[in-house]
């Protein structure tokens, strides 16, 4: 493409490159210049005009964006997300529901190198979306780009994007008691935890079952998971969790079930577990669940409602940008009143 300054008898068919007031009305950059337009600059006194010009093998900014757009999501795995009608050489992604973005970075990266017109802009990996919210955007810089590119392009990113949607319709959550533990004094805890996870689960469609209360001891805890009849349970006790041999892991393998993984390198949320009973996840959550405010519980839950593979392997990979905001309410602040270190 070729961009500068021409005269007006040369300008015909080229793209406006800035908007422009004439007598007989504003030119808006990007129109592609006819002779109504060529004869309203002559009469502002324009001599020449700054445009873009086509050259064999170039592409129009929006049919570009909207060849890159739509090689992002159809390739298998791309449903839940929708693209918008190209303008101005954009084209924004829209979730179809409510899930967790997927994208795979290297692609996304890929696709960003081939050439500085063309771009693709993301939220993060695994963000949490509404129905109908904007993920990514799509934007050809230039007025239009080689076509070769476009391709290029379009090949680098395929299939880089889909959306998870939720695939279960109820959890359960098991709560546990200790007597004169609450600061009631009737042994009975607040809601405050259920109403986090309610809300929670809410975002993605899912329902929580009716409350469940048990003593802060393995077999009651092991008795109530074998009771549970949810997609999913998750089980939040009075008292934090802090190692594998802990009651409620203890609990979850009394149970007949595994204990994947205790502990996530996320904070607010280290202390969490990851388990299975039968096909089932179990979540151990971690105190900080107690506020609605994002914890390391967020990301699991999220990713694991909405079937996405969780492991040790993922759960190692959290530790990047884990490092979240600290929640006002907890017992032990990460500071804990002290200044920076001194010395070497």
């Amino acid at each position: 493409m070729r961009f500068g300054p021409v005269p007006l008898a040369e300008a015909e068919g080229a793209i406006l490159a800035h908007s422009v007031r004439t007598p007989a009305g504003p030119l808006r950059k990007g129109l592609e210049l006819g002779p109504d337009a060529i004869a309203a600059l002559a009469g502002a006194g324009h001599r020449e005009v700054i445009v873009a010009r086509f050259e064999a093998g170039d592409l129009h900014e929006d049919r570009a964006a909207d060849i890159v757009a739509r090689a992002l999501i159809e390739a298998p795995g791309g449903q839940g997300l929708s693209p918008s009608v190209a303008a101005t050489g954009r084209v924004n992604l829209h979730a179809t529901g409510p899930g967790v973005l997927g994208v795979d970075a290297g692609r996304v990266h890929a696709l960003n190198a081939v050439n500085p017109m063309i771009t693709l802009a993301t939220l993060p990996e695994w963000a949490r979306v509404a129905e109908g919210q904007m993920v990514a955007t799509v934007k050809i810089i230039a007025y239009g780009v080689p076509e070769a590119d476009v391709a290029r392009a379009a090949a680098a990113g395929a299939g880089a994007m889909r959306l998870w949607s939720p695939r279960m319709a109820r959890a359960d959550l098991i709560e546990t008691v200790i007597d004169g533990g609450d600061a009631s004094g009737t042994g009975v805890p607040g809601d405050k935890g259920r109403r986090a996870l309610a809300g929670r689960l809410a975002r993605l469609g899912v329902q929580l079952g009716p409350r469940v209360l048990v003593a802060h001891e393995t077999g009651a805890i092991a008795a109530a998971l074998g009771a549970a009849e949810g997609e999913a349970i998750f089980v939040l006790t009075a008292s934090a969790t802090s190692d594998p041999a802990d009651v409620a892991p203890e609990a979850l393998r009394r149970a007949g079930g595994e204990v994947v993984q205790f502990g996530i390198p996320v904070d607010p949320g280290n202390l969490l577990f990851l388990g299975r009973l039968g096909d089932r996840p179990v979540i151990g959550l971690p105190g900080c669940a107690r506020s609605p405010a994002l914890n390391g519980a967020d990301w699991v839950l999220e990713r694991v409602l909405c079937g996405v593979p969780v492991g040790p392997r993922e759960l190692a990979r959290m530790g990047l940008g884990g490092l979240l905001k600290e929640i006002p309410s907890r017992p032990r602040p990460r500071a804990l009143g002290r200044g920076p270190a001194k010395g070497p």
